[in-house]
């Protein structure tokens, strides 16, 4: 093999080993998502589901 060759499959090698990220990063950002839309859920629930039922029963004519 080229000694260039091998010089940048090296490089490539060590550039896609470097490139997994940030693992428990990633986890705690996707927890903390989840724990936003559980809270904001709890809180515009009940709202949701009035206009759900408003809507539903000026469809249906009940």
């Amino acid at each position: 093999m080229i000694p260039s060759m091998s010089r940048r499959l090296r490089t490539l090698a060590t550039r896609w080993a470097d490139d997994r990220g940030d693992v428990p990063g990633w986890v705690l950002i996707t927890l903390m998502t989840a724990g936003l839309v559980v809270v904001i859920w709890a809180l515009a629930g009940p709202a949701l589901s009035g206009i759900f039922e408003d809507a539903i029963s000026k469809v249906s004519g009940l």
